[in-house]
């Protein structure tokens, strides 16, 4: 899955001990001047301005990449010398990381390529401004026992998905497909990991998956009755335009950790699938597989032209669906949505490694 060759990357930044040791050398040197606080403006200023505020970015096993990042460390080392505190929040699904992004809980979250869309579409002000996957994340899942082999074998059946997310998407679409529609199936709205619950003590007939929580349940039997990679849209990372104008350098630090990631990834698979099996709980084989088959990390990390394309074809769902009003508003979102200015700039070397 991984066949770009990636150049070994050459750090210049100074490690976490290092800066540890210039910060008190700087507090020796200011208590040697006499200064207390509150006597010296100046000395109150620098020290203010030390404080580079906080970036809030999500992480999420459907993301591989954020997990490597934050496993390394690599933003809360090379933001360390501008004051910047990073803060972790997990994203349990695309919704959830639409909705943290906004209320302003999170800056930037990883979300699939429809459901920014969405989001977009709505009136969130949000910018893609990486591909982290092309990823076949989702499918149609039953029970090991089920009789439904087919699409067409849903029509007045239960099936789990949750709204928002590419996994409900693909549901529209594979209905679509058959001949059917929502209003054939009974939707179960269950964030991904209760779907998956559901299906498993029969609440379900049918499941509208995620991975690596899909791949779980394969492992124990489910079978992915449908599987389509053309419905499945990209893993795109999103960050509000406000925090973009506010602090642009933090955006690009994040996207260049972001692309330091892939090529990680690409050279330590198994380290990989090892990241994910702990986050997710999930057996290591499971975990291996999600990362060499199913997540295709190796992806051009522009956000541009195809995605575009793929977005293009999902928007009329989105209207017909009821979740966007118009495809006016579909046209402006996916219009604004898409911001390859960061990548261009992107320069893994510029990552601090000091773990």
């Amino acid at each position: 899955m991984f066949s770009r060759s990636f150049l070994p990357a050459r750090f210049s930044l100074p490690s976490r001990t290092a800066r540890t040791l210039g910060a008190l050398a700087a507090v020796a040197a200011l208590s040697l001047t006499g200064c207390v606080a509150g006597e010296d403006t100046t000395g109150a200023s620098a020290v203010q301005d030390a404080d580079g505020g906080t970036l809030t970015i999500d992480f999420a096993t459907y993301n591989p990449l954020s997990l490597i990042i934050k496993d390394q460390g690599w933003l809360e080392d090379s933001l360390a010398d501008d004051g910047v505190t990073v803060e972790w929040v997990q994203s349990a699904g695309s919704n959830k990381a639409n909705e943290n992004l906004r209320s302003g809980a999170i800056d930037i979250g990883s979300t699939a390529g429809s459901a920014a869309l969405l989001n977009r579409a709505n009136g969130s002000k949000i910018k893609a401004i990486d591909v982290f996957s092309q990823p076949e994340w989702s499918a149609l899942v039953v029970g090991a026992d089920s009789g439904i082999t087919s699409v067409a074998d849903l029509a007045g059946k239960s099936v789990a998905a949750t709204k928002g997310t590419d996994p409900y998407f693909f549901l529209v679409q594979a209905l679509d497909e058959a001949g059917l529609s929502l209003s054939d199936v009974t939707v179960e709205q269950l964030q991904h990991a209760d779907g998956r619950a559901a299906l498993d003590n029969g609440s379900v007939d049918a499941w509208a998956g995620l991975d690596p929580i899909m791949a779980g349940a394969e492992q124990n039997g489910a079978r992915l009755v449908y599987r389509n990679l053309d419905f499945n849209t990209y893993g795109l990372l999103a960050a509000n335009e406000s925090f973009l104008e506010e602090n642009p350098e933090q955006a690009q630090a994040v996207v260049n950790a972001y692309e330091k990631a892939r090529a990680w990834a690409a050279e330590h698979p198994d380290e990989t699938a090892g990241i994910l099996a702990d986050v997710a709980g999930l057996d290591p084989a499971v975990a291996k597989t999600v990362i060499l088959e199913r997540s295709n990390l190796d992806v051009d990390p522009a956000p541009g032209e195809d995605q575009r394309r793929v977005l293009a074809k999902i928007g009329p769902t989105l209207v017909e669906t009821g979740d966007v009003a118009s495809q006016e508003q579909v046209d402006e979102a996916l219009a604004g949505l898409l911001e390859d200015t960061y990548v261009s700039k992107a320069d893994p070397d510029a990552v601090a490694a000091s773990r």
